[in-house]
């Protein structure tokens, strides 16, 4: 296998770019079917999902719109515990059709903190979807409704997801060695 090097850790490879593609292109397919007739509103949780946004929001065929969000809990390979909000929502979601676009949920602690923000503003409905989830990790569990894969408790990079800010540009994801 090749090993790859982000800063000062070793990674292998995890999950090819053509996986990657075939989870998001079906997610993309569900999204249709369950809000045919529909209008959702699509939020982005920067940074680490802008990758997996962009491309999912090219299979999402129904009249809809996207958003972005900054929420941060982690520095270096682990969780602070503590989310940042750092750039704000600024549309309305009252009586919208809500989903959540995450790159990874592991301890639920991001979802957790940020879900009852977003209730109190009174969404007709609320889904989340993300690319990958560590069901291991989990502290404060999360309804996911669109899942990319089930992941072990392993730090991943690529694929908008980062180790110190580096690796986001990787086409596919690789885990720590």
């Amino acid at each position: 296998m090749n090993t790859i090097r982000v800063r000062d850790k070793e990674f292998t490879p995890y999950i090819s770019a053509a996986e990657i593609e075939t989870a998001v292109k079906k997610m993309g397919r569900q999204l249709d079917e369950d809000y045919e007739g529909k209008n959702p509103l699509f939020i982005a949780i920067l940074s680490g999902s802008f990758m997996f946004a962009a491309d999912l929001f090219k299979h999402v065929s129904i009249p809809s719109e996207i958003c972005f969000i900054k929420l941060a809990s982690y520095k270096g390979t682990k969780s602070t515990g503590n989310v940042i909000t750092s750039i704000g929502l600024d549309v309305d979601l009252h009586e919208r059709d809500v989903v959540i676009v995450e790159d990874i949920i592991d301890t639920g602690k991001t979802m957790h903190a940020f879900l009852p923000q977003l209730e109190h503003q009174q969404p007709r409905s609320l889904k989340i979807c993300v690319l990958l989830h560590k069901p291991e990790s989990m502290v404060h569990p999360v309804a996911i409704d669109y899942l990319g894969f089930t992941i072990p408790d392993r730090f991943v990079v690529g694929y908008g997801l980062d180790y110190d800010g580096y690796g986001r540009n990787l086409p596919e994801i690789y885990q720590l060695v």
